[in-house]
């Protein structure tokens, strides 16, 4: 038995953290060989705290949630630089989906990041899905493979490793793994012929990382969830379709398997399933300890077998290593700046009808959807500030779910609304406005369902481009 189990164990433990600063815990733990640490929009993310990381281990994977569109980690408080996934799918450009995916690889190259948990490689073929929705590319598993490949390209193309998630798919569900276990009915024909495409695309593209998703799937394994599946996570990720890099967890605070066991266990339970790395994203020292002495415990115990773990500690360095060796590309994207990138396929993702010239400031009326828990509360539609950088006189006023209509004058109004395809009651806030104004002016945000002859305008996703785009349309 290895004299290093700590090490290893520390190995495989991604945790994120509370602050804007590394805590004394974490940087003791960097220094005892810690694999991972993930960030999130609450750690203020810059140079100078991926320094701190780095002093301690060199070698840790930093990673980051930066999918563009509703999901950023960097540019939460004015919204992504770029549009999302549904965004991308629509345009149907590969060649801008790469474009757009190597800005953003530019943009963690620049702060020394890792790896990106992107892209999302799931087939949204539910359209009520709470969680997945327009960060997939999109319905068919045709298009999403094909734009799945192109964003890796991008992303790794600047030198960052890119992660395709969530392994076997997370795009048939109606429950947000987040707040409880999703199932996915299909059959196991289904799901190779639609869920499972994408993944493969990725991988023989080379993709460095698949992050499990948290999911019942009866067709593959009816016992437990993917993430803890050896059927889901090895037999068919690694045996069947051959991927050999290294296999991550989502968020194991998550409610789909936090109320399954302690901590401790769902760690070993995954690390015996296939899995390779830990991803904590709620963790303190209690918490970090807690799951290390467990590994270390089933393994002097022989109930995780000491092979399984230093194979698993073997895929976390050897992600660590590619990046090292990356570093000429890394060099390279720093130069290859687009700043028109992400505004360009925004504005080609546009999809109207009606017309609109707004001539002065309007009342935008934002209906608050609630988004899922993998978007960060303070990420912003951006649709009033885009307005109100044109037309400084527009006014806002928000509106709760299921809330009343505010009165209206005889300026413009403008609806903004998300996901309208999923929401009855948003659609029934919509027609109470039409008959009230039937010139209102509805922008979605979301998978969109547009009314019978209203002017609509579907952005397809949330950023700051998005929203810009969008506010120049209703101008002209």
């Amino acid at each position: 038995m290895s004299d290093d189990l700590y090490g290893l164990a520390m190995t495989v433990l991604h945790p994120g953290f509370e602050g804007t600063s590394t805590p004394d815990w974490l940087r003791r733990a960097l220094g005892e060989g810690l694999g991972g640490v993930v960030l999130f929009a609450r750690n203020a993310i810059d140079e100078r705290l991926v320094r701190q990381f780095r002093a301690e281990n060199p070698d840790v994977v930093v990673a980051i949630d930066e999918e563009g569109g509703t999901v950023t980690r960097l540019e939460v408080t004015d919204g992504s630089s770029f549009p999302g996934n549904r965004a991308l799918g629509v345009v149907d450009d590969v060649e801008l989906t790469e474009q757009v995916g190597r800005q953003i690889g530019r943009m963690l190259a620049d702060l020394d990041i890792t790896l990106n948990y992107a892209p999302s490689a799931d087939v949204n073929a539910n359209p009520a899905n709470p969680v997945i929705g327009v960060r997939s590319f999109g319905p068919t598993p045709e298009l999403v493979s094909r734009h799945t490949v192109a964003y890796i390209d991008g992303v790794q193309g600047a030198g960052v490793a890119a992660c395709a998630k969530h392994f076997p798919g997370h795009g048939d569900t109606v429950t947000d793994s987040h707040l409880a276990l999703p199932t996915v009915h299909a059959s196991r024909e289904v799901l190779f012929e639609r869920d499972l495409p994408p993944f493969r695309a990725a991988i023989e593209a080379g993709v460095r990382v698949v992050m499990s998703g948290h999911l019942l799937v009866p067709a593959l394994d009816p016992a437990v969830p993917a993430t803890l599946s050896r059927t889901v996570m090895t037999e068919i990720l690694r045996d069947e379709l051959g991927f050999d890099g290294m296999l991550t967890t989502d968020a194991i605070e998550m409610r789909a398997v936090a109320a399954l066991a302690a901590p401790g266990e769902i760690v070993v339970r995954a690390l015996n399933a296939g899995v390779d790395a830990i991803c904590a994203g709620l963790c303190d020292e209690d918490g970090l300890r807690e799951m290390r002495d467990a590994i270390v415990a089933a393994v002097r115990a022989g109930t995780l077998p000491e092979e399984r773990l230093a194979e698993a500690a073997a895929r976390v360095r050897a992600v660590s290593a590619w990046y090292a060796a990356q570093e000429p590309l890394r060099r390279q994207a720093h130069d290859d700046v687009d700043e028109d990138a992400g505004l360009r396929a925004a504005r080609r993702a546009l999809t109207t009808s009606g017309t609109a010239a707004l001539g002065r400031g309007p009342l935008v009326v934002e209906i608050n959807t609630r988004f899922s828990k993998a978007v960060d509360p303070a990420t912003p539609t951006g649709i009033t500030a885009a307005l109100t950088a044109l037309l400084p006189d527009t006014a806002r006023v928000q509106m709760e779910a299921e809330g009343e209509l505010p009165p209206f004058d005889d300026r413009p109004v403008v609806l903004v609304v998300h996901d309208a395809a999923r929401h009855p009651w948003v659609r029934e806030t919509v027609a109470k406005a039409l008959a009230l104004r039937p010139d209102v002016i509805v922008v979605d945000t979301g998978v969109p369902a547009p009314p019978d002859g209203a002017t609509h305008v579907a952005t397809h996703g949330i950023s700051r481009v998005s929203a810009q785009a969008a506010a120049e349309w209703l101008l002209t």
